[in-house]
């Protein structure tokens, strides 16, 4: 509290008027933004109905959040475990809803035979993952906007979890062109080495 007083230029009086405690002011941040986040969510499905764009709906949603709110994504991911109590339990309750529909939007995914047979809890978590740590290393004006890391982020994540069909089974198609480029990057790897051994007109004594 003391940092924030000096932060804010407001007296430690003044702040404890309105919040009688770190505690109480860790649990307002944490409970406006997640009903927030979770309120908006739920307004956007429903108005969605293909289980891929409900998983890309959850994504862009929380990557418009978090990147318009960047402090707050950094309290609630250093100062989770913070809370105690009654605080604790409110933020948990909220926290379980907006993972619990995560969850079931990604079995959606896998009832409609559009994702493997993954684990649910480590897909989403590792989705989560990806997303929360993204105050880390953004830059406003130099990386992308919201919308269009959404695109991104949901493509990174679909790709993985998409089904891959016959064809990745049986070695043909995707699983065959895998290995292509494998070889093929290979083969990349061996001859740039060859000619860097070699000289190749650009040797060390030049």
């Amino acid at each position: 509290m003391r940092d924030l007083s000096r932060a804010t230029g407001v007296s430690l009086a003044g702040l404890y008027h309105y919040v009688s405690s770190k505690q109480e002011l860790l649990h307002r941040i944490q409970m406006d933004a997640f009903s927030r986040i979770l309120e908006r969510l739920e307004e956007r499905l429903a108005a969605v109905n293909d289980p891929e764009e409900r998983v890309r709906v959850l994504i862009q949603n929380h990557l418009e959040y978090f990147l318009a709110h960047p402090v707050e994504m950094k309290v609630f991911t250093h100062e989770a475990d913070a809370l105690e109590g009654t605080y604790r339990d409110e933020v948990g309750e909220i926290k379980r809803r907006y993972y619990a529909l995560a969850m079931q939007l990604f079995r959606n995914l896998q009832e409609a035979g559009d994702a493997r047979e993954v684990n649910p809890r480590a897909a989403v978590l590792a989705l989560f993952g990806m997303m929360n740590w993204i105050y880390t290393w953004h830059r406003p004006g130099t990386d992308p906007g919201a919308a269009e890391l959404a695109d991104m982020f949901a493509d990174i994540f679909l790709r993985g979890a998409l089904a891959g069909g016959a064809g990745a089974a049986s070695g043909n198609g995707r699983g065959q062109k895998s290995r292509a480029a494998a070889a093929a990057a290979g083969r990349f790897s061996r001859e740039l080495t060859r000619e860097r051994k070699g000289g190749n007109g650009h040797n060390r004594s030049d």
